[in-house]
């Protein structure tokens, strides 16, 4: 049985659109609690709690319906793109809770465990220990996990400082929605699948530990609003706006095909409604299929200062991480050009 057969979305295509969430988060208020430095009213990747002078929580949760049709492959991925947040706000993951949905009598017993084993694979190699976890009936499957991890409070990475004069630096290829559409069309090429599985079960880990070393400004990880919806959420700090050049960006093999051909997800669509206004001037609409293509488990986009930025670059391509500038920061406020 294909995972995919039972779902009407894939992955991080099934989030809700920017747009949407801003209505429904407006006006919503809790008290001003000292220790919290990040909550939801800030747009961050996770929320973070302070516990004492040097010690932060770094919290997050994510979950999705299946982007693969592999079981341990889906929860592999499931995992990696839920302690993706926690490396985004330069915390280390410490421990995990499962979410679970789950069609019993369709799938049966095997499939689940299959996805339980492939998260906890990516959990054990992200040194995050598994605590337990939460799981109900459900006709369409789905996986995720709330993460908790650790960070120094002064240190913790936000989404939208940038600073003028910086770089940016994004740590994978863009077009997993894309590749997910051309599959499910049964037209995606063995070379795309491949790239596309092999971004999206690679944790940040590595990618983290090597932008640890060096400056970073702010950081974000790319996921369902598409790169430049979370490049958007970078741009709507109050220094400065940020540039991405087209041509700089890497792309799986074959995404622009796919989008020519009007294999566009959903998600895309809403993710444009929600976000178009930050992109000044005239872009091509192939162009903006790509740009705003929901990607799952995406990598980490970095504005590190112009000096600190080959070195980071080098040091994250001597990892092993296909790491690329594609960027710069600086203009209005607010504002994702694109060069």
């Amino acid at each position: 049985m294909k995972l995919t057969d039972y779902t009407r979305f894939s992955g991080c295509g099934a989030k809700l659109g920017p747009g949407v969430l801003e209505q429904a988060l407006c006006g919503l208020s809790q008290p001003a609690y000292p220790e919290l430095l990040g909550g939801f009213g800030g747009g961050e990747d996770a929320g973070i709690y302070r516990l004492g002078p040097e010690l932060a929580l770094v919290q997050t949760v994510d979950f999705f319906p299946p982007i693969v049709d592999d079981p341990a492959l889906f929860g592999r991925i499931a995992a990696a793109n839920a302690l993706s947040d926690i490396y985004a706000m330069g915390g280390r993951p410490v421990t995990a809770l499962a979410l679970v949905c789950h069609p019993l009598r369709l799938l049966g017993i095997g499939p689940l465990k299959a996805m339980l084993e492939g998260g906890l694979a990516a959990l054990v190699e992200a040194g995050c220990a598994l605590l337990g976890g939460h799981s109900i009936e459900d006709p369409e499957p789905k996986l995720g996990y709330a993460v908790t991890g650790l960070v120094h409070p002064d240190r913790a990475w936000r989404n939208n400082t940038l600073r003028p004069g910086g770089v940016l630096i994004l740590t994978k290829p863009i077009g997993t929605g894309l590749v997910n559409m051309a599959l499910r069309a049964q037209c995606a090429s063995p070379a795309a699948q491949a790239a596309a599985q092999e971004a999206m079960a690679t944790l940040n880990k590595a990618a983290a530990e090597v932008l640890l070393r060096f400056p970073v400004e702010a950081c974000t990880d790319v996921t369902g609003f598409g790169l430049a919806g979370h490049a958007a959420e970078m741009a709507a700090g109050e220094a400065c706006g940020l540039t991405l050049e087209f041509d700089r960006i890497p792309w799986l093999p074959d995404v622009a095909e796919y989008a020519a051909m009007g294999l566009i997800p959903e998600g895309t669509y809403r993710n444009r409604d929600g976000r178009r206004h930050c992109i000044p001037g005239e872009v091509p609409a192939l162009a903006l299929d790509l740009l705003f293509d929901p990607q799952t488990s995406g990598g980490l986009l970095a504005a590190l200062p112009e000096a600190s930025a080959q070195a980071a670059l080098a040091a994250l391509l001597e990892a092993g991480v296909p790491a690329r500038i594609i960027g710069s920061t600086g203009g209005p406020a607010g504002q994702v050009r694109i060069a």
